[in-house]
Parts: structure tokens; C-alpha cells; sequence
């Protein structure tokens, strides 16, 4: 049985080797094992019994935005759902922190428009806030803000966007 719970310390190490290939693959951003500890709060993680098989993150770009990012299935595994199982535990927390509106930037847009995610140009928020975002040193919000600098890392990935709106059976 998977099961999809928060992500320890104790979990960085395999997120890093899942990861690996993918960043190896210019699929997913290549970042240092540190970087992983620091952001373990923002992952969610699939276990299969102890084993890492899955993993995805929301970080909060501002106070009603956040990015899925680093969402990544181990290749036995992909097709049977975990991917979007993780997805949901993600969107479950933006909802948790009231959130409206979740970024993606992903070669994966069928998977993503799947779950309710449109493409769109440019950035989705204000200059007041565009002008705050860019004191940010994350290279994820560079890649958000479709700075320069990170376009060799994100050449031919598809920005996108979900609306999010209460589920019916909480109004």
C-alpha cells in the first residue's frame, strides 16, 4: 500500500537519488542535498513500506500563490496514480494555507492540465509585487519570474496556472 505523508530528514537522501536522473535529464532542477533539508516542510513524500517513491513540494512564491515543484514518481511506479495522489496532498495543504492560485513550470502538461492547470505567458502577478519577488534569492522564483539568468534551466518547460476554488462540500 502508498501511503503519502509529510516528508522527514529522514527521506532527504532518497528524494535526492529519485531526483538525480531527473535533473541529470535537465527535466527537473538539479539542487544540493543541503537545499533538500532545508525545503524537507514544503515535500510531501509516497512510501511504499520505508522506501521513498515519490515526491513533491509546494513552496509559497507570495500570499495567495505557491509552486508545485520537484513532483517526481520513481519510473516502477508511474501510471498507477501516485503522481496525482501526491498532487492532491499538495493542493490539500495550499488549501490548508488559503491559498487561490498554484504555478508549475513543467515539460509534463497533460499530466498537469489533467488536474485543472491552464498554460499561460509571462508572470500572473502585479509590478508591486513582481518588484518584491525579484529581491528573492530562490532560483525557483527566478524561474517563476522568467528572469534571464535561469532560461538556459528552463528552455522548453510550459508555465502554468490552477485557479483554485473551495471544494463543493465546503461551501
Amino acid at each position: 500500500m502508498i501511503n503519502i505523508i509529510p516528508a522527514l530528514p529522514s527521506h532527504v537522501r532518497e528524494i535526492a537519488k529519485l531526483i538525480e536522473p531527473l535533473a541529470h535529464e535537465r527535466v527537473l532542477i538539479s539542487k544540493d542535498l543541503i537545499d533538500y533539508f532545508e525545503d524537507v516542510q514544503e515535500f510531501m513524500v509516497a512510501l511504499d513500506g520505508d522506501r521513498v517513491i515519490g515526491c513533491g513540494a509546494l513552496h509559497v512564491l507570495w500570499e495567495d500563490i505557491a509552486e508545485i515543484r520537484t513532483l517526481a514518481v520513481n519510473p516502477d511506479y508511474q501510471k498507477k496514480g501516485v503522481g496525482r495522489d501526491l498532487y492532491l496532498a499538495l493542493e490539500a495543504r495550499a488549501y490548508e494555507l488559503e491559498l487561490r492560485r498554484l504555478f508549475c513550470l513543467t515539460f509534463e502538461t497533460s499530466f498537469f492540465g489533467g488536474l485543472g492547470f491552464v498554460e499561460i505567458q509571462g508572470t500572473p502577478v502585479g509590478e508591486n509585487v513582481y518588484a518584491e519577488m525579484l529581491r528573492s534569492h530562490d532560483d525557483g522564483m527566478a524561474e517563476f519570474l522568467d528572469l534571464a539568468r535561469v532560461k538556459p534551466n528552463t528552455l522548453g518547460n510550459t508555465r502554468m496556472l490552477k485557479e483554485l476554488h473551495r471544494p463543493i462540500s465546503e461551501l
